[in-house]
């Protein structure tokens, strides 16, 4: 706890005074432009991941990044999301996995769970999809494999979770929402995004360069029109499709540029 008020006393007298400006225009609302799920793991620091600000980020965190299917739960996942689609009007929505998942070891010996920890066991029911896939087509895999299998299926599973959410469907049917699903390595810092194309993870800048926007993502939103200052910027970051707006392509992939 010392530490938090050291941390607490550090934010009030020099981090808050020369960010003010942007606080007091968010007490006024926010404008997040990103949904992103991931898990409660206190490795996974999203703002620290993708280098965004504050109010960049709409979170949704629980154990094992899940997204329970719609009507399967009353918890707050289902009104978060949404809130942040309808309300917020929020387009890109990342689903984010990571490593070494606890919340995947639980889902790999659930029955074990029943007991120990019941109310994990019934919140990992959630991820039935992804634990039958598991069981019945990596019989071969064992150990780190087997759970970066299943930490990596689980994402795919919980990207088609969200798109059960007639909030969601309504958007894509408009084409205006993109989803995408990462894994985040926490010993090396490397995300990798979800290619439906080839149903592989790939290095998103790798994928963004090498093909057209609607082979990539779950759907595309318009083009947002770029100001000169954006087209210069753009060409900073290098070689990236003309489809991806500059303030997305700087804000989201940029913590995996380094």
């Amino acid at each position: 706890m010392r530490k938090l008020l050291k941390g607490l006393h550090k934010f009030q007298s020099s981090y808050f005074p020369a960010n003010q400006e942007v606080f007091e225009q968010l007490a006024d609302g926010q404008k997040p432009r990103v949904l992103f799920i991931t898990c409660s793991d206190s490795r996974i620091v999203p703002h620290l991941i993708t280098q965004s600000g504050v109010g960049d980020l709409f979170i949704i965190r629980n154990a094992g990044n899940l997204v329970p299917p719609f009507g399967s739960a009353n918890g707050g996942e289902g009104a978060a999301i949404e809130y942040a689609i309808h309300a917020l009007g929020i387009e890109q929505v990342i689903i984010c996995g990571h490593s070494n998942c606890g919340a995947m070891k639980g889902l790999l010996k659930l029955e074990k769970l029943r007991t120990e920890m019941p109310l994990v066991y019934e919140w990992l029911q959630h991820a039935e999809s992804t634990r039958r896939l598991i069981h019945e087509n990596y019989g071969d895999l064992k150990g780190d494999e087997l759970l970066a299998m299943t930490m990596a299926e689980n994402v795919v599973t919980q990207i088609e979770n969200l798109k059960t959410y007639p909030v969601v469907r309504s958007k894509l049917h408009q084409n205006k929402m993109a989803i995408y699903g990462w894994i985040y390595d926490i010993e090396t810092g490397e995300v990798l995004s979800y290619n439906p194309v080839t149903d592989e993870f790939d290095v998103p800048q790798t994928i963004l360069s090498d093909a057209p926007h609607e082979n990539y993502v779950t759907t595309s939103a318009p083009p947002i029109p770029e100001t000169e200052t954006d087209q210069t910027a753009r060409r900073n970051l290098g070689d990236l499709p003309a489809w991806l707006p500059y303030f997305q392509a700087e804000r989201i992939y940029r913590g995996s540029a380094n």
